[in-house]
């Protein structure tokens, strides 16, 4: 059984334990986390409880803690220690992403720092310095988590290159190959010079950029003259094999079918019209470069014209190009500027603005490529996953990204699978001398298959492919193989477990990897893979920019744990981030959050500060206290709950904060805590001291799913508990039909004390000073204080609070809702300045009542607003009118 720390002492009634002066998270977190993995509370197993499962968006194994990560980890650690709490066996399966391109990066860049190329290696030889660094840095952002709380079952971890894993997806790439899903095609694809290999469309992040557009003359191949072609690319130049016009423009009809000559190379090439041809771009002239540029590439198809690449895989310039070969492309670039101007070939140039795409993993500027790639045929595939969203069957959080969603599957683009690197899964194609392949697991295999094909060859005869998938092609697998899906579709984890219940992610993966989950889930298992989406927005600073570590604008998590502690800073996160929308985070958040932690700890320090008699009666004060925040418990978390199943996080977040802060600590604390005697407070009943620990322990239990931490400590704090008696595996407080005239007429309780507290400060009047209460009788059928008259006395500091069935005179008067409400003026009492301030008060009330009977006198008004909207502005106007009464009588009684 745990240790703790606190002292035992003993009042003259009952015992209690003593906690220290201030909360320290650095003392309690790692106790607690331990705790809980000691006693395996994270841990799941199927048995016969409603299952709970979320599997966290493995991240990249390069990855350490940032920003984005910590939101999306605490609102799922959020959701699985409420299902604990719900008594659901919750499951939540950690793991990382092999990330091929990233990974490679890493391994490259710790390769050059020991001296050695990565074309020197082998790729065994490669493979191996990979998996060193994977098992030495590979888990620390798993590690990270931890520290933030995060209660994911650690026995369950899985990488997407495990054994098992990778052979989930060669034999699903082999099924799909051989359900004719997957080919293999030369096409136009991203290239990344920088990591030598193609990315997809959803891989390019496109960034506003300068650059110079140069407007080169083409001379004609006979005769005098040129035609000018704009262009912000001259070191492809060399590549082109035509110039294209728009058929439908008159200035160059005289040219088609004419030569011009390409600068640098002096190659003949010829004018060709097209209507992809954008008019109104530069001079209307379109140099095609087919090996360099989709649109260019598709006009060349068009009309049968060559294709000259001239640049190499790193971004230089090829044999092919003739000048500045071997020269990066942007050197090139300056260099052909240059010759062009030396020959007077540069008509003029000017500062261009636009897109560029740049690799999301490298940075490095984008190059169309035509290269043999891998492809996965998307149209088919993906219409099961098109209509469970379309249709329900997948909740997407908020809904505003429906159509985003739909828009992309709508217009699905083929996939391409292949990238050309290492470190990842190995395509399953095995090659001959000749380039006939086959595709299967294993050498073997490809020997059997070959002599199908009456092709004898050993396995010495074979090349596998060198090409590794795309990431995304073994990650859309996650919710499956994890639960062993693949290969044991009727496992029992697969029968328990699957479909999942909620994923959490962001929305810029919607279509990489969410939208590819639920093809996968529909393909292999005839289900979908989860039910909910919850996209999370961005984190952004206060000037609105995304933060990043390139811009500095970014804090350590860590840093902030350590600062605020790990409560603090889920609560600081989680206040500002509503589902969807970005999160303008402050570190001012965090610290509103520590605050938190404090205030809920010394609000039991005030508790424990108590002596209790057994002895006494509970007084009606505590009595009719107790009865309301029962039944506003109850209300509020009725509201928790409501808020949870349309997942507004951090609105349920707010309630519980609220519910603790204001209804618990500044109203029912304030209310039942015991008056003090010649500076020694008096004893307490029983019956409320255990009322209000079991209030706490309510209070605790909501907030855990936030605060994970304190609210466990807390929870040991107040008594000792037995073996498993822990909150992290407590019950989910329910709740029944609340009183909803008594929650009414308490909060016309606040606002009555509230009212007479601004009262004191306007006059200047001691808040130990009592005072007199008049309360005109209300009607009937009016909600009034009723039993909260003790509670109004006691926070108002009033000594004499009456029911009045007429007005008194010589009194400050006041309207609470429909109370009519007086205080007698004291002997100190301005009555001209008070006469002054009601007159202003008058003139504000009829101005608003006047613009109240504006909207109600108006015909239009009436006959198109809402009931509901005519019903608020006729109370507006008995309000208004019963408030200008009031004064009106306060002015007189002066």
């Amino acid at each position: 059984m745990m240790r703790f720390s606190y002292l035992r002492r003993s009042n003259n009634c009952l015992d209690f334990m003593e906690i220290a002066k201030t909360y320290n998270p650095v003392l309690t977190e790692s106790k607690w986390y331990q705790h809980w993995l000691n006693k395996q509370y994270f841990k799941s197993v199927p048995d016969d409880r409603e299952p709970y499962t979320i599997v966290i968006p493995p991240p990249n194994v390069t990855g350490v803690l940032h920003m984005g990560h910590m939101l999306n980890n605490t609102l799922q650690d959020v959701m699985i220690r409420r299902a604990r709490l719900l008594g659901k066996n919750a499951c939540w399966v950690p793991g990382t992403d092999h990330a091929s391109i990233a990974t490679e990066a890493k391994v490259v860049h710790m390769l050059r720092e020991k001296g050695i190329k990565k074309s020197d290696l082998t790729r065994d030889e490669f493979l191996k310095y990979a998996w060193e660094w994977k098992e030495k840095y590979g888990g620390i952002i798993l590690e990270q988590l931890k520290k933030l709380g995060a209660s994911c079952d650690w026995d369950r971890t899985s990488f997407t290159m495990d054994e098992n894993y990778y052979r989930d997806v060669v034999n699903v790439f082999i099924d799909l190959y051989n359900k004719g899903y997957i080919y293999r095609g030369k096409r136009m694809v991203n290239w990344d010079p920088s990591a030598k290999t193609a990315l997809s469309d959803e891989e390019v992040i496109f960034k506003e950029t300068r650059s110079k557009l140069v407007y080169v003359k083409y001379k004609y191949a006979e005769g005098d003259g040129y035609m000018t072609v704009a262009t912000v690319r001259p070191e492809t130049i060399m590549g082109d094999v035509a110039i294209a016009v728009h058929p439908l423009d008159d200035r160059y009809k005289h040219l088609h079918g004419k030569k011009v000559i390409v600068p640098l190379v002096n190659r003949a090439v010829p004018v060709i019209t097209d209507e992809a041809i954008d008019r109104e771009f530069g001079t209307g002239c379109l140099k095609v470069t087919p090996a360099h540029d989709t649109v260019d590439y598709e006009i060349g198809m068009r009309h049968s014209l060559p294709v000259i690449d001239t640049l190499n895989e790193d971004g230089t310039i090829s044999a092919e190009g003739q000048v500045f070969v071997g020269l990066d492309r942007f050197v090139a670039r300056k260099l052909a500027i240059k010759q062009l101007e030396e020959e007077g070939l540069i008509e003029k140039s000017e500062d261009y603005t636009h897109q560029v795409g740049h690799s999301e993993r490298t940075n490095a500027v984008i190059e169309p490529r035509l290269s043999m790639q891998w492809y996965l045929k998307m149209q088919d595939i993906s219409k099961p996953a098109y209509d469970a969203v379309v249709n329900g069957e997948v909740n997407l959080i908020p809904g505003k990204f429906l159509n985003t969603y739909k828009h992309w599957m709508e217009n699905v683009r083929d996939w391409c699978l292949s990238r050309q690197l290492w470190w990842g899964h190995r395509i399953p194609a095995w090659y001959n001398n000749t380039g006939d392949f086959v595709v299967c697991a294993t050498a073997e295999e490809a020997v059997k298959l070959f002599s199908d094909k009456n092709i004898t060859l050993t396995v010495a005869d074979l090349k596998q492919e060198e090409d590794v998938l795309d990431t995304w092609a073994s990650s859309w697998l996650w919710p499956i193989s994890v639960f062993d899906g693949c290969e044991n579709p009727d496992n029992e984890e697969m029968k328990y477990y699957y479909p999942t219940n909620d994923l959490v992610t962001a929305p810029e993966i919607l279509f990489f990897w969410v939208a590819r989950m639920i093809i996968a889930g529909y393909e292999y298992t005839g289900q979908k893979p989860f039910t909910n989406v919850y996209l999370t927005g961005i984190v952004r600073d206060k000037q609105g920019r995304k933060m990043s570590k390139s811009l500095g604008n970014s804090p350590d998590p860590l840093d902030l744990i350590e600062k605020y502690g790990a409560d603090g800073v889920r609560v600081g996160m989680l206040l500002c981030s509503p589902a969807g929308n970005d999160l303008p985070f402050d570190e001012s958040y965090c610290e509103q959050g520590r605050n938190f932690s404090n205030k809920i700890w010394n609000s039991f320090r005030l508790i424990q500060g108590w002596k209790v008699d057994k002895s006494l009666p509970q007084p009606d004060i505590n009595r009719h206290a107790f009865e309301w925040l029962q039944n506003r418990i109850s209300d509020q978390v009725m509201l928790i709950n409501d808020h949870y199943s349309k997942y507004r996080i951090s609105e349920a977040l707010m309630a519980s904060y609220k519910l603790v802060w204001d209804d618990y600590c500044a109203w029912y604390l304030e209310a039942i805590k015991p008056e003090f005697v010649n500076s020694e407070a008096l004893p307490i009943d029983a019956a409320t001291y255990n009322s209000t620990i079991n209030f706490f322990e309510q209070l605790l239990t909501v907030l855990h799913p936030f605060m994970p931490f304190i609210t466990e400590e807390l929870y040991h704090a107040i008594k000792e508990r037995k073996e498993g008696d822990d909150i992290i595996i407590a019950q989910w407080p329910e709740h029944g039909n609340a009183d909803k005239e008594m929650l009414t007429a308490f909060e016309l309780t606040k606002s009555l004390v509230s009212e007479i507290r601004n009262y004191r400060q306007q006059k200047n009047i001691s808040p130990k000073e009592p005072l007199q209460l008049y309360i005109l009788e209300p009607a009937k059928d009016a909600i009034h204080p009723g039993d909260f008259n003790s509670i109004i006395k006691k926070l108002a500091n009033i000594n004499e609070l009456q029911y009045i069935i007429d007005k008194p005179s010589n009194c400050s008067a006041f309207l609470v809702d429909s109370l009519e409400c007086f205080i007698p003026y004291g002997e100190t009492v301005d009555k001209e300045a008070e006469k002054a301030r009601l007159q202003k008060e008058l003139d504000y009330t009829e101005g608003f009542l006047k613009s109240v009977m504006n909207k109600l006198n108006n015909e239009k008004f009436v006959a198109n607003a809402k009931a509901e909207i005519i019903d608020s502005e006729k109370r507006k106007k008995a309000d208004a009118e019963s408030k200008i009464e009031a004064i009106r009588t306060a002015i007189a009684s002066l």
